[in-house]
Order: structure tokens, then C-alpha cells, then sequence
């Protein structure tokens, strides 16, 4: 475990930095919105009903669920922008609820007296009832930054850096100790803000305004030396610029963005291509751990360059087509689908096919004679695992149709622990993917697929207009097509699920192969 400590604390800077920018703004946000809006509610019901009411409603959507919303609300921008909106309206409720509250709670006495002290009702607001309703808000404002810390690691999969990058990549990789550095330094900034925040706060009330002081200039100068440390950190990435640069328009003129969801093979995969890019004189940045929708989205937006995707799912999540086709037919269209409706060039596959596959271990397939997926309707207490994105798939709905497991309990699960999961006799069977290199070495069985009712996956190279425009890029990872087979992207994939290798020791055995 503390082999990989160098190499997370030297990615500290910049998550570190990212989570503060994010956090930070986010309370700043949310003080601004919930505290006037506290003050006005308090003294009117009818305001204060209704926007206690939305913050609450705002407060039950799961974050990670109102952060993914963000981003097409916000027209598919991705990365800082919709991470920002999810965590200030997540950070409203608490604050506005403790501002009305502890305003609320003054004696209605000691109004009347600071109104026959001749003050206004501004005054006394101001110079009375805040006061003593102080320690209720700061409550408040320390709830709101722990709930707003601890959400910012759900920002990573709509392409926010934050400590979340630790953990995303830590669970699909199963490196355990990136999700536990993750989870510590994520606790341990949550804790360090709100004893800030403690501290200013009885600096005030017992009058030690040097304790105040010092308290607030290190809520400051703190997170400001981590969001500052991050800049340099990204800055200080070395730019390489080819010999012909000065000649004319040429790769090393802008990053090149590389998107990648949140599994290994998407992982080693960016990695190979960050290689080719590097090598012909691009400089690139890394997008990893993006929903699948997010990334297509942030493709056609023109935020991700590059990425890699597959057939099938392009075919049922970005068409919407329900029925099922040839591979070349399927092929074809999704490539003129592409160009015709979002200008998003198909570079070309890169040889190998991810389906899904449903596998069990051999013990299942023995005891029941599992050799097809409509023989498993023949086991007792049938139970499918899946990633949750399978069971709203339409070959989901084609599966159960034509081998009749309608009744099967639906057991959703991360692609971290499927293959535990069917190994270890848990569920009947899990739809594993079928280049990951545990299925061979857990020894489970892949069971066919008769009636075609699960579409091919190719793995494809898809380049954003802007990008397939840009000279040399598509002539760089034009070798990359047709020259991974499965058997090599299994391998890759093993030394990373299974050899539990570095992503870069997986991406090196592709690179290795093609002479690279």
C-alpha cells in the first residue's frame, strides 16, 4: 500500500487544488444566496415556506444525480461550471435553514427594545438578532461545508478534478489505497475548514479578535496556497513542441483533450493515446473517470477531443435505437449518424470487440448445464448482477424477452465487484465484459448468445469536429486501427484487474505489441 504513495501524493496538487477552488466557491455561492435569503424568510412566511421547501427538495436528489444533471442543463459543458451549481444549490439548505431558524428563535422582547431604543428594523437586524442568532447560522455554515467537501468527490465523473479522482480510479482499478488517500485527504479538508470556521467564530464571541484574526486569514490563505500550488502544478507540465512548429498550424498549437470513462480498459486505452499524441509532438490533457453520457456530450460540445467508445453503446444511449442490426450495417450508419447529425468523426475500430457477456463460475454452469443465457432460466432464485447502466439498456429488454428472465432479481452492482460476485456464487451470473481479463482468471464460463439479442461492441476511435480538423491528430492514432486484437486488450486489462499493476504497465504491453 505504501508503494503507491509517491505517486498519489505527486497528484496531489492538483486534485487537492481543484477540490478546494470547488468547495470554496461553492460555500461562497451559498452563503451569498442563503443568508439574505434566511434574513428576508424569517420576517416573511411567505417566502420563507416555499424556499425552505425548494432547498429541501434540492437536498434529496442524490449529488451525484444533481451533479450529472447539471451538465446538460448547462448545455453539456462539462468540468468546473456544472460541478459549481450542484455543490452551491447542495450547500443552500443547511444555512438558510439555520439562518431562519436562529432568527426566528430571538425573544420577540428583545426586538421590542431595540425598537424603543429607537432603532430601525435594520439596525436591529444588524446589531441585535444576528448576534444572537449567530451561533445557530455559523451551525449552519459548518454543515454546509462538510456536506459541501465530502460532495465535491462526486464531481470527477463530470470531468471536475477533485480528491474524487482518487477514489474513481481507485475502485475501478481496485487500488485500494488511492480510495482510502482519496477518503482521508477528503475528511481531513472537510475537518480543517470547519475548525476554521469554529475558531473565527469563538475568536468573535469571546472578543480574541487576534484568535479571529489568524483563524480567518488561514481560512484564506490556506485553500488560496492549494488553489495557487495547483495552477503552478498544471503549468509546470512541460509543453512539447515539434521541429516544424514555427512553419505552420501544427499539433503542439493546443492541448489535445483525451476523455476516458471510468473503467480500466478506458483508462490504458487513453493512456496508448496520450502515448501516440505525445510522440508526434502534442500536448495533452487527461479527462478520466466521465460518465458515458457526459463524455459524448462533452465530445460533441467540443470540450473532449478524443475518446474511445463502443458500437453498441453508441447505437442504443446516443441514437436511441431499440432494435438490432448487422455489425456492418450498424457500423455504417453509426458513422454517418455521427458526422451527418454532430460533425463527431469514427476514426475507425481498433480491432477489438468489448460486448457484454453474461458469465458464471463453473460450479453454476455444472450443477444447472449453463451453456446459453436462456438455460439459466432453469435455475432456482435466478439473480443477474450488472453494472446500473445494463438494466436500462434496451438489449436488457431484448434479453429477458427472448430467454424469458423476466423474473430474475436484478442485482446492480460497480464492475469492481462483479466478477467477485459471480466467482463467489453470489448471483447466478453477472454481464461481465468480455476483454477483462478476470473472466479467465477467476475461471468463469461465457454463456452464448443464440438469438443475437446482445449488439456488437466495437471499440472505435471518435474524434470532435474541431479535433478530426486539426492537422496531424487523426494521423496519429491511425496506427492505432484494426492493430488491437482481444487477446491483447485482455492482457492489458489483466495486469491491471488482476496482476494489480499500474494502468501505465497495462498501456505499456499495447505499446510494446505494436512496435511502439
Amino acid at each position: 500500500m505504501f508503494d503507491a504513495l509517491p505517486d498519489l501524493i505527486e497528484q496531489l496538487p492538483a486534485f487537492l487544488g481543484g477540490h478546494l477552488q470547488l468547495s470554496v466557491a461553492a460555500l461562497v455561492a451559498a452563503l451569498l444566496i442563503s443568508l439574505p435569503l434566511g434574513v428576508i424568510a424569517a420576517r416573511d412566511p411567505r417566502i420563507g415556506a416555499p424556499a425552505l421547501t425548494l432547498a429541501s427538495i434540492m437536498q434529496t436528489i442524490p449529488a451525484l444525480a444533481l451533479l450529472a444533471l447539471m451538465v446538460p442543463i448547462l448545455g453539456g459543458t462539462i468540468g468546473f461550471a456544472p460541478a459549481f451549481a450542484a455543490l452551491t444549490l447542495y450547500g443552500v439548505l443547511p444555512v438558510l435553514r439555520n439562518t431562519i431558524v436562529g432568527l426566528q428563535g430571538v425573544d420577540p422582547t428583545v426586538r421590542e427594545a431595540a425598537r424603543g431604543l429607537g432603532m430601525s428594523p435594520v439596525q436591529s437586524m444588524i446589531q441585535v438578532e444576528l448576534p444572537l442568532a449567530a451561533p445557530t447560522i455559523v451551525a449552519g455554515v459548518r454543515t454546509a461545508t462538510v456536506w459541501i467537501v465530502g460532495a465535491a468527490t462526486l464531481a470527477t465523473p463530470v470531468g471536475a478534478a477533485s480528491l474524487g479522482n482518487y477514489i474513481f480510479s481507485g475502485l475501478q482499478t481496485r487500488t485500494w489505497a488511492a480510495v482510502v488517500f482519496g477518503c482521508l485527504c477528503s475528511a481531513g479538508l472537510a475537518i480543517l475548514i470547519d475548525q476554521l470556521i469554529r475558531a473565527v467564530h469563538e475568536g468573535v464571541k469571546a472578543r480574541r479578535m487576534g484568535q479571529a484574526v489568524l483563524a480567518a486569514a488561514a481560512a484564506v490563505l490556506i485553500p488560496g496556497a492549494a488553489i495557487l500550488g495547483a495552477g503552478l502544478y498544471q503549468s509546470d507540465t512541460p509543453r512539447i513542441v515539434s521541429a516544424n512548429a514555427a512553419s505552420g498550424p501544427s499539433l503542439a498549437d493546443a492541448p489535445v483533450v483525451i476523455g476516458a470513462k471510468a473503467f480500466t480498459e478506458q483508462y490504458i486505452l487513453a493512456e496508448v493515446i496520450e502515448s501516440r499524441l505525445e510522440a508526434a509532438g502534442a500536448p495533452v490533457r487527461r479527462l478520466d473517470n466521465l460518465g458515458s453520457t457526459v463524455l459524448f456530450d462533452a465530445l460533441v460540445s467540443g470540450e473532449v477531443d478524443v475518446s474511445i467508445d463502443y458500437t453498441g453503446t453508441l447505437w442504443a444511449n446516443a441514437m436511441g435505437r431499440e432494435d438490432a442490426a448487422p455489425r456492418h450495417v450498424m457500423n455504417a450508419a453509426i458513422t454517418a449518424w455521427l458526422y451527418e447529425t454532430h460533425g463527431v468523426v469514427l476514426l475507425g475500430p481498433l480491432g477489438f470487440e468489448n460486448a457484454y457477456g453474461f458469465v458464471t463460475n463453473r460450479e453454476a454452469a455444472a450443477q444447472y448445464g449453463l451453456e446459453t443465457i436462456g438455460d439459466l432460466i432453469a435455475v432456482e432464485d435466478l439473480s443477474i448482477g450488472a453494472d446500473p447502466e445494463f438494466f436500462a439498456r434496451t438489449e436488457w429488454d431484448r434479453v429477458r424477452a427472448y430467454y424469458g428472465l423476466g423474473e430474475a432479481e436484478q442485482r446492480p452492482m460497480d464492475a469492481t465487484f462483479m466478477y467477485g460476485a459471480a466467482r463467489d456464487g453470489q448471483v447466478t451470473a453477472v454481464t461481465g465484459y468480455t476483454t477483462d481479463g478476470r473472466i479467465a482468471a477467476y475461471d468463469l464460463a461465457v454463456l452464448t448468445d443464440p438469438h443475437a439479442a446482445l449488439p456488437p461492441y466495437d471499440a472505435v476511435i471518435l474524434l470532435s469536429a474541431d479535433a478530426a480538423a486539426r492537422p496531424g491528430l487523426a494521423e496519429a492514432l491511425l496506427p492505432l486501427i484494426g492493430a488491437i486484437d482481444a487477446d491483447l486488450m485482455r492482457q492489458a486489462n489483466a495486469v491491471v484487474d488482476v496482476e494489480r499493476g499500474a494502468v501505465g504497465e497495462g498501456a505499456e504491453v499495447i505499446v510494446r505489441a505494436l512496435g511502439n
